[in-house]
């Protein structure tokens, strides 16, 4: 739960958020229900979405480290970017439709184009007390 705290309040700073959000994070849950809250009203979907694409300078290093194995680490960098920024959009979603919660988040990635992927985040906007 400490960890789940932290990622909230990490998404929140520093996320481009307007203060009022920023000050009341958006709960977030893969499961139905968030411990110790209950939900009072569903707002429906959420969805937080971003496309990258890869640097190209950065490619050709990894490149040449994958020939010798190992992390390619300027992909895992730019995936983990990716997945938080769809994440605060999720959030700045939710808030947009007055939850303070999104529960039963998942998230899909898929190919746009040769070098572009899609990371998107979704779940359920609630209200929770």
């Amino acid at each position: 739960m400490a960890a789940l705290a932290h990622r909230l309040a990490r998404c929140a700073v520093g996320s481009g958020r307007n203060a009022a959000t920023a000050s009341r994070p958006v709960m977030l849950a893969t499961t139905p229900e968030i411990p110790g809250f209950s939900v009072k009203e569903y707002k429906g979907m959420a969805i937080g979405s971003t496309v990258r694409t890869k640097d190209f300078s950065k490619d050709i290093t990894s490149a040449i480290k994958a020939m010798f194995g190992g992390e390619l680490t300027h992909y895992t960098e730019l995936m983990s970017d990716t997945r938080s920024e769809a994440i605060e959009r999720l959030q700045d979603h939710a808030a947009s439709l007055g939850a303070n919660a999104v529960v039963g988040i998942r998230m899909t990635t898929s190919n746009i184009a040769a070098n572009a992927s899609e990371v998107m985040a979704f779940g359920t906007a609630v209200v929770v007390e």
